[in-house]
């Protein structure tokens, strides 16, 4: 899958854009803040209809405008597809495939798929146990509609349960017909996260093991429960009302991230932890590739920071292999970004990028 072209209208700090890209790697240099992020962001927004930051719909608007716009043109098994994505303050947002709405967003998630690498991925180790929660459901949902279905109605489920022990209800009818509905979905849940963690950790260990090489020993483990949720939130109903919150269930399920049998979080550098979550993040575009049978985009953050220089030509090794498609990535630094291109060969586009604006580098 390649993404050939992007337009972009009021879209964060960019006021308007054009690009047509290379089909192989495309480069953004520019100092911080200038926009090189939002770009990135604007490709993912296209994919998962939301921000990769995180910032609701209201603030991906250009500040002073009151509507966005995003398309981009894609060679998708061997035929061209349009995506659209139109945003206006105080209405629904609009994602058009070839011209058709979706009446669901949730039925676009996983058909244009997207991995990106970025500065933020060092919560994925040092965060809390959401960021982590986050990279599975992203992941499983873009391979699983039904997972995504399901995490959709838990999490209305949950949403009604707080509702009820917020609100003091004691009625234990109501109670188990919320239960029983987030049990159903909960049982899916974590099976497939399950299942998605054993698959996943074979992949990983040989990235790490082709970045950092054979002295640093890394696992991932998903602690599934062995007690149906139903059961679990019987038991912890009292302490919930008490709390006013739901204590147990794959909301507060954790991945955990392991070197030389020590937590990633406790023990490792800045580097290491970098190499963990690059490593992480090819193993996702890995197991995306070969589910879904499409090279997904790779969009690279600034990813070279707080890595030695051994390090970097190991991973540049390994986005010149023949399963890693189009590649789009990000520095401040006009030297690296040669070096990329160079190692690289073939054909890729270069872009200056100065508040908000897009200027071609010729090389």
């Amino acid at each position: 899958m390649v993404l050939r072209s992007l337009s972009i209208v009021n879209f964060k700090n960019i006021p308007e854009a054009g690009l047509e890209f290379s089909p192989k790697i495309n480069g953004f240099l520019g100092r911080n803040g200038m926009g090189k992020s939002n770009m990135l962001d604007a490709i993912y927004y296209l994919s998962f209809c939301k921000s990769f930051n995180g910032v609701t719909d209201a603030m991906v608007i250009r500040r002073g405008e009151n509507f966005a716009m995003l398309k981009g043109v894609y060679d998708r098994r061997g035929a061209s597809e349009e995506i659209t994505a139109g945003l206006m303050t105080g209405r629904r947002k609009s994602f058009k495939r070839k011209g058709k709405e979706y009446q669901r967003l949730s039925e676009h998630i996983g058909a244009f798929p997207l991995v990106i690498v970025s500065p933020r991925d060092s919560d994925l180790i040092t965060g809390a146990s959401d960021e982590r929660r986050r990279l599975m459901d992203q992941v499983i949902s873009q391979s699983d509609r039904l997972y995504l279905d399901h995490l959709i109605r838990y999490t209305r489920s949950l949403e009604q349960r707080n509702r009820l022990l917020r609100e003091r209800i004691v009625d234990h009818t109501l109670y188990e017909a919320v239960e029983t509905a987030m049990a159903i979905s909960a049982a899916y849940i974590t099976e497939a996260r399950d299942r998605w963690t054993e698959k996943l950790q074979t992949i990983f260990n040989e990235y790490y093991r082709l970045i950092a090489g054979d002295n640093e020993p890394v696992t991932l483990s998903y602690d599934k429960p062995d007690t149906p949720l139903d059961l679990r939130l019987d038991q912890a109903r009292r302490h919930d009302e008490i709390a006013g919150h739901t204590s147990v269930g794959p909301h507060r399920d954790d991945l955990t991230m392991e070197i030389a049998s020590m937590p990633a979080r406790r023990v490792a550098s800045q580097g290491q932890c970098k190499t963990f979550t690059v490593a992480l993040r090819l193993a996702q575009y890995e197991f995306l590739r070969l589910h879904s049978g499409l090279k997904p985009l790779l969009l690279l953050d600034d990813i070279f920071d707080k890595l030695d220089s051994t390090r970097v030509e190991r991973i540049m090794e390994i986005a010149r292999r023949d399963t890693i498609g189009q590649i789009f990535v990000t520095d401040t630094n006009r030297d690296h970004l040669d070096e990329i291109m160079s190692r690289m060969g073939g054909d890729y586009r270069l872009w200056e990028v100065e508040h908000g604006r897009f200027s071609p580098i010729h090389t």
